[in-house]
């Protein structure tokens, strides 16, 4: 009687145990699979806001040479839209990714130092393709806000994911880098104001 009590008992024990180490396998390997998604989304939010910051410099720089602008700020737009031509590229260090987000943020300033002229649009006003023109640079710079939004959330969503202790201890997101925020001024154009010489200050600065 004693004897079956005892089978009994460490029977239980070894299905209670299996259960367990059962349940933590599939934990964690939820934990880690749900991982794996966050960065495979956060690599398509990069690409997103990589394409989203080429096509807003690319646009920048048809602007400046539309004949659109005065010479002045058509080379200060230039200017400032080459530098941000290469987008936020990927696997770059944290100074090349702090002078990307300056270069970004300075076609930012040059678009807002053009468009706060006063009269800006009033000047434009039946230029051929000036409105079309218009409309792509303010819906690409929309769409900067939009992609930078999103990648910076998934950035979020993973920096907090990862920061819990089960995912260090297992080392769950393997050898893959801490994801940085992008963080730059995408403060959006618009006429009139007196941003116009604060923005051009900064930029012959």
């Amino acid at each position: 009687m004693w004897l079956t009590e005892g089978i009994v008992v460490m029977v239980t024990n070894i299905v209670i145990i299996a259960a367990v180490v059962l349940f933590l396998g599939v934990y964690v390997s939820w934990r880690a699979g749900r991982l794996d998604r966050m960065h495979t989304r956060l690599e398509a939010a990069h690409a997103a806001l990589d394409v989203t910051l080429v096509r807003r410099s690319s646009v920048a720089l048809e602007l400046a040479s539309s004949g659109l602008l005065d010479p002045a700020t058509s080379l200060l737009l230039a200017e400032a839209a080459h530098e941000a031509r290469g987008g936020t590229q990927s696997e770059l260090t944290r100074s090349e990714l702090t002078r990307n987000e300056l270069a970004q943020s300075n076609l930012s300033r040059a678009l807002r130092a053009a468009f706060a002229q006063p009269g800006f649009r009033a000047s434009l006003t039946g230029k051929d393709g000036a409105d079309e023109m218009l409309a792509e640079i303010e819906a690409a710079a929309q769409q900067v806000f939009v992609a930078r939004t999103f990648y910076n959330n998934a950035v979020a969503g993973i920096r907090e994911a990862r920061s819990k202790p089960l995912v260090r201890l297992l080392r769950l997101a393997g050898k893959a880098g801490l994801p940085e925020f992008f963080e730059m001024d995408d403060a959006p154009a618009a006429e009139g104001g007196e941003s116009a010489g604060a923005d051009m200050q900064r930029l012959a600065g």
